[in-house]
């Protein structure tokens, strides 16, 4: 089910709060959905399943601005984008008549609250893995060169992978980022990391659109909720991007992992929107101090520098 939309439906602090997920995304690759979906459902107070099924919708407009970079800078790995959407195509299908199948259930909301928390705990154990992962393939192969778009490929685990992911997104809209990088990084430990995230990107879309496609069809998607998100996304992905090139984001992906875990405690009622929001805000206060001392250092060195690269 699709709702209509008008001028004066477009919530623009919603905007703001894409904005902000946005840059999040641009800089670090990852959030997403992961971070958006729960936004839509604890800050704004949108139906779980709404806000699910716009997400997905929303999510399939986005991804192809990311990807066309990466697709001219032919850092795009096509053999293993064709054969992850090989299971991530169907993998959403089902995943989305799963989704379907719990909406005429009294405690539908409470039972995609759940699946989001348990997906978010998943998201932010694949991005603790990653940092593991990627710290283990410098040091044991960090003289070897790396491989781009010529690797060979795994059919099998890597259909595996999509239709695992595809589940997953079709069931919550969380997932299509953090948790095939990390697996890619575990099956393909030599793949340079601009193809590795050029080809997260680009599998993405096909899947995203037959999802959102299908959530169209079964979900409950709330256009003015699109808008209003994609109003904030697409130029924050790109002011992101932009802040990439000054500062390489490592410390906010802490942050990034402290909110998540934290939203996933609040899902999952583990504890309360006071003590999940004093877990956040300290995240916040700690990850902050250190990102400005990160700057002002590098700040500091630059001005060092100059003298010497003038003489």
């Amino acid at each position: 089910m699709v709702s209509p939309v008008s001028l004066t439906d477009i919530d623009f602090a919603l905007a703001l709060g894409g904005l902000i997920a946005g840059i999040i995304v641009g800089l670090t690759g990852m959030g997403g959905a992961a971070l958006v979906t729960p936004m839509l459902v604890l800050i704004f107070g949108i139906n779980p399943a709404t806000a699910v099924s716009s997400d997905v919708v929303a999510s399939a407009i986005m991804k192809p601005f990311g990807s066309w970079v990466h697709i001219r800078n032919k850092t795009v790995h096509w053999g293993l984008v064709r054969w992850l959407c090989t299971g991530s195509i169907p993998g959403v299908l089902i995943g989305t008549w799963i989704f379907n199948s719990v909406l005429s259930d009294s405690d539908a909301g409470d039972t995609i609250k759940t699946w989001l928390g348990a997906v978010l705990v998943v998201a932010v154990a694949a991005m603790v893995a990653k940092t593991y992962i990627a710290k283990r393939v410098k040091a044991k192969h960090g003289q070897q060169e790396l491989l781009g778009t010529k690797m060979p490929v795994k059919p099998i685990p890597t259909v595996i992978l999509g239709a695992s992911v595809g589940l997953i997104v079709g069931m919550t809209s969380v997932g299509s980022g953090s948790l095939i990088v990390t697996v890619l990084l575990l099956l393909y430990p030599l793949l340079r990391p601009s193809v590795l995230v050029g080809t997260d990107l680009v599998q993405a879309v096909p899947m995203l659109v037959a999802g959102a496609i299908a959530h169209a069809g079964f979900g409950v998607i709330d256009i003015a909720v699109v808008v209003s998100l994609l109003i904030g996304q697409i130029p924050g992905v790109i002011i992101g991007a932009r802040m990439s090139t000054r500062y390489d984001g490592h410390l906010l992906r802490y942050l990034l992992m402290v909110v998540l875990g934290a939203t996933a405690l609040k899902l999952l009622g583990v504890v309360s929107s006071l003590y999940a929001g004093i877990i956040a805000i300290a995240g916040v206060v700690v990850v902050g101090g250190l990102m400005l001392r990160e700057l002002r250092a590098k700040d500091q060195t630059n001005e060092g520098q100059e003298p010497s690269q003038v003489a």
